[in-house]
């Protein structure tokens, strides 16, 4: 049996007291699913969080991030009490406006704001912020356009998307060169898991991980989606993991 690293054991514990999922590697890359729209990537020298919501030692556990990127001001992306908990003295949270609005006044110092279509190299890693809305576009819809950002970033050579609360947008189908792609499918907040497949053969992610995929109808059928997609490109490999542990 090979040796664990020390990276790939601390995840394992970490899993292990705390109920998450087990990592995921991909290359140099590894994927730890937390819950729902909270995830962290893992490189040898680098830490993203993504969206940290929800208890403070699910977070504490793992290493400390160089980056954390925030999608969206609703409360199961953006939690100013989870992000107080946290040991940040050294990182840098990528937000919309609307986020950094919202910020504890001590935070706001580390804070990169970026618009839609803006990027910017963050520690060596390249992010840029794509539209997250709700189709059709409505003033009164969950999510407007402009309002929170989607990301794609470059970590390890590998191009990733992070898709935040969003429909089938042009935007999303217009993405070329994804290695991984974290694609949300729960109604009414975003779109179905169809919709989700239509948008995923089109921009033809090679790895794809449906997350954020509970709505008011309790979970979406992410198997069919996996279905879906791969029986009409094989060439893009679906991952399934549980994102919710056992009771929510």
């Amino acid at each position: 049996m090979k040796k664990l690293t020390f990276l790939s054991l601390c995840l394992f514990i970490a899993s292990t007291v705390w109920g998450q999922p087990a990592p995921d590697k991909i290359g140099n890359i590894t994927v730890q699913p937390i819950e729902h729209a909270s995830l962290a990537l893992f490189t040898s020298n680098k830490t993203v969080f993504v969206d940290p919501v929800g208890h403070a030692q699910e977070f504490n556990a793992l290493k400390t991030p160089d980056i954390i990127l925030i999608t969206d001001i609703h409360g199961d992306h953006f939690s100013p009490k989870t992000l107080e908990s946290l040991h940040l003295k050294n990182t840098v949270l990528v937000v919309p406006q609307v986020v950094a609005d919202k910020l504890p006044d001590h935070l706001k110092s580390q804070v990169i704001v970026l618009h839609n279509g803006n990027s910017k190299t963050v520690k060596g890693i390249d992010i840029s912020a794509l539209p997250m809305y709700n189709l059709p576009e409505s003033p009164t819809a969950y999510h407007t356009k402009g309002r929170g950002n989607g990301y794609v970033i470059i970590l390890d050579g590998k191009r990733i998307y992070i898709s935040g609360d969003t429909g089938d947008t042009p935007e999303m189908r217009a993405l070329k060169n994804i290695d991984i792609a974290f694609v949300c499918m729960n109604l009414p907040y975003t779109m179905d898991i169809h919709h989700a497949a239509e948008g995923v053969l089109a921009f033809k992610p090679a790895i794809i991980y449906p997350y954020h995929y509970r709505g008011q109808q309790g979970k979406s059928d992410v198997a069919a989606f996996k279905q879906m997609v791969e029986s009409k490109n094989p060439a893009i490999e679906v991952r399934l993991r549980d994102w919710y542990p056992a009771g929510q």
